[in-house]
């Protein structure tokens, strides 16, 4: 499995950004449960996701369900509407923002026209994605069909000839928003933008949620299978588990599979030096056996 995508803004230059610093965040209802494809591949199959207490249904767009990539525009939009709050300014559900800044706070290449019909794709994809869903925010339940995005806006201006994304106006659903407002979200790892497949993305979302700042989070592969919302069958899914266990570049949480128990263990890389430890010793036996 490769590794980390490179970084491609070390430096990070938002020279038109409203808020300089904002620290990527999600909402904690789309980091549990399975909403976003883990494909690029376009999706037309509906989604049917139950757990507990909760259900989700996902139903397609004319270009698909919207990917686990389509989601940096919303995770950039809730960064910059939670940040906006912070600092003490009047929230709103429509969020203003710029191509340029989205490409750089989400690591993403900017060249040319292609990622700009990228991007134009994945607003379309977030707009056209349906969710019937009981999930609470704020302390709220609705039990209703709304869209990833309500509506989106893309002023676009001529530039030596180019067409090119100007601003771009993004109206966010009351789900989302109250979610944000509410305090329901999680601050993500930088480098979650540089993981490669949505596999990997979907899994550190569950150890963030599931583990946090806590030592150490234990779940049955069966169970995570479910929750990721993979499509694959439950034997490709643990060899591409697997796969990223042994290659140990999850930002902040290091795994370990249990063979016997068939399950799998995330430990904070920042969760203290015994988990650490022990951590390792697992890791070197099971090489010494192989």
């Amino acid at each position: 499995m490769k590794t980390l995508l490179p970084e491609r803004y070390p430096n990070q230059d938002f020279f038109i950004a409203d808020i300089l610093d904002a620290a990527p965040k999600s909402d904690i209802g789309s980091m549990e449960h399975p909403i976003f494809s883990l494909s690029k591949k376009p999706d037309f199959e509906i989604r049917k996701y139950a757990h507990k207490n909760i259900t989700v249904e996902v139903q397609p767009s004319a270009k698909g369900i919207a990917n686990i990539w389509d989601k940096d525009v919303l995770i950039y939009c809730c960064s910059q509407l939670r940040e906006g709050i912070n600092r003490g300014r009047e929230p709103s559900p429509i969020i203003h923002i710029r191509a340029h800044d989205l490409f750089v706070a989400t690591n993403k290449k900017l060249v040319g026209g292609t990622d700009y019909r990228q991007l134009l794709d994945s607003l379309e994809r977030l707009a056209g994605t349906r969710i019937k869903t009981n999930i609470s925010t704020g302390k709220e339940t609705d039990r209703y069909n709304f869209g990833l995005v309500v509506q989106y806006r893309v002023h676009e201006e001529s530039v030596k000839g180019q067409i090119k994304m100007s601003s771009i106006a993004i109206e966010i659903p009351s789900w989302l928003y109250r979610a944000v407002v509410s305090g329901e979200v999680l601050t993500l790892n930088r480098d979650y933008f540089r993981l490669r497949g949505g596999i990997e993305r979907r899994i550190y979302e569950l150890a963030r949620k599931h583990c946090g700042t806590q030592s150490k989070w234990t779940v049955n592969i069966r169970l995570l299978h479910k929750k990721t919302g993979s499509q694959s069958p439950l034997k490709a899914f643990k060899h591409q588990v697997l796969k990223l266990v042994g290659s140990d570049h999850l930002p902040d949480y290091s795994m370990l599979y249990d063979k016997d128990k068939d399950q799998l263990s995330f430990f904070n890389r920042k969760g203290g030096k015994a988990a650490k430890a022990k951590f390792d010793e697992q890791i070197k036996q099971i090489f010494s056996t192989q």
